[in-house]
């Protein structure tokens, strides 16, 4: 009750003095006391927002200044790799400390064992109180990747679909449609395989833990997943098919050394022109098609991933979001930088950017799309009320698991031996992680 009263208290201030958002730069509208003055409700108030260096970082930055003329409040800014990041949040959360107050985290590799280790404050009503947020505009899927055990532990800021993508003028030549189906794709990577010209057919994520968020749309789609409530399901005849399906185009139609690739070396080798179908994140196209990286940035299609035994089932998840410290000194400064940087004006300024959020209002604005290809944004709107909200295995231990999906998929890869064996011997321990933590 007495975050409840916070919180009204909170509402009715940003309500009155900052939120009165409005289009421009940052939308927000200055707002002024009697005086003429601005209205600053957190001045004096500094908060430590910590970010990985991303591209959604690069076009929050340049519209701090306004929000803190706006506020009052000072942000002091953090940028650190991927896996410093990480490193960092959990030296800073293990010993107590109250900041960083407001972080990007990735919710579906990291969000488990956080919000297992009271790292992240629920925001559930925060979000849900506020009637001007508009939280019912953010996608479900993006919604529900975020969510653990029924709690909302982060606000969604980047989202992900895996999407074909091809080279028209290689299909436009042999006359072959955009394969809708993974067996039409097998037969055309099959036909435009020509490594003696120097493209192959397909190329995707090799390397064992990274292959296993792109693998999983071949699995959802051939009616499979990596559980199903507490039982680990990886050594089904439907994983089995679609772990065939993904492994036996890197094994058959892909270049040597593919088990090293991540998705770096993927979009690379895809951007160089030397692949006809490339399956990834939609969120990572500019790596493939931006002109100054790429040879054949004119020709690259989009399309929807491919439809297996139960239809067209991809991953539609958060990659990205924003969580409060629940040590936070000061957790309604905290909240205004959350749900200012969250609100529809503000998502529509980083989308422009081309970072892809989880409002579907601005999916819906011509201004939210304009920052991204015609073809994808038209993917994406299809994905919008559907798709699988998680990517890899839902547990805390992540990495372990990742690394047991993995190995099924490299052994197709590397044309091991007694698939099905290893497949059992891999669903076994993957069990005995559900198993441990459930305990």
């Amino acid at each position: 009750m007495k975050r409840f009263r916070r919180l009204c208290m909170l509402t009715v201030i940003w309500a009155l003095l900052v939120s009165v958002l409005a289009s421009g730069c940052t939308g927000i509208s200055y707002s002024r006391d009697k005086r003429g003055e601005l209205a600053q409700p957190f001045q004096g108030k500094t908060i430590t927002l910590v970010t990985a260096n991303h591209p959604w970082a690069d076009a929050i930055r340049p519209l701090l200044p306004e929000f803190e003329a706006a506020t009052g409040m000072n942000v002091i800014v953090q940028g650190f790799f991927e896996d410093q990041l990480t490193q960092k949040l959990t030296l800073q959360l293990t010993t107590g400390s109250e900041t960083p107050d407001v972080f990007m985290y990735r919710p579906l590799q990291e969000g488990k064992l956080f919000y297992k280790n009271g790292w992240l404050e629920p925001l559930d009503d925060y979000a849900r109180q506020d009637a001007e947020y508009a939280y019912s505009d953010f996608s479900g899927a993006a919604i529900r990747s975020a969510t653990v055990d029924g709690k909302l532990a982060g606000i969604p800021v980047i989202t992900e679909q895996q999407i074909l993508y091809y080279r028209k003028d290689l299909l436009q030549k042999a006359g072959i449609p955009v394969p809708d189906t993974i067996e039409e794709l097998v037969s055309a990577v099959r036909k435009l395989h020509d490594p003696g010209n120097g493209v192959y057919g397909f190329i995707a994520r090799g390397q064992r833990s990274p292959l296993v968020t792109q693998v999983s749309s071949f699995l959802y789609s051939e009616g499979g997943d990596f559980t199903n409530g507490q039982k680990a399901t990886i050594n089904t005849p439907e994983a089995m098919r679609a772990f065939s399906l993904y492994g036996g185009l890197l094994r058959n139609y892909g270049p040597p050394g593919v088990i090293n690739m991540s998705w770096p070396q993927a979009s690379a080798f895809f951007a160089e022109g030397k692949a006809a179908f490339y399956t990834d994140a939609n969120a990572i196209y500019k790596s493939a098609s931006d002109p100054a990286h790429s040879n054949i940035a004119e020709h690259i299609g989009f399309a929807s991933f491919p439809a297996g035994r139960s239809g067209s089932r991809t991953y539609n998840i958060t990659s990205w979001g924003l969580a409060m410290n629940p040590r936070a000194v000061d957790k309604e400064a905290a909240w205004a930088f959350i749900r200012w940087a969250t609100s529809k004006e503000i998502v529509l300024q980083t989308q422009r950017k081309g970072n892809p959020g989880a409002r579907n209002s601005v999916w819906n604005m011509s201004e939210g799309t304009e920052g991204f290809p015609k073809e994808m944004v038209e993917v994406i709107k299809q994905y919008g009320v559907g798709g699988v909200d998680h990517d890899r295995p839902t547990v805390v231990n992540v990495a372990e698991a990742r690394e047991t999906v993995g190995e099924i998929v490299q052994r197709v890869i590397t044309g091991a031996p007694d698939l099905q064996q290893a497949a059992d011997k891999a669903n076994a321990a993957l069990q005995a992680l559900l198993d441990k933590e459930a305990e």
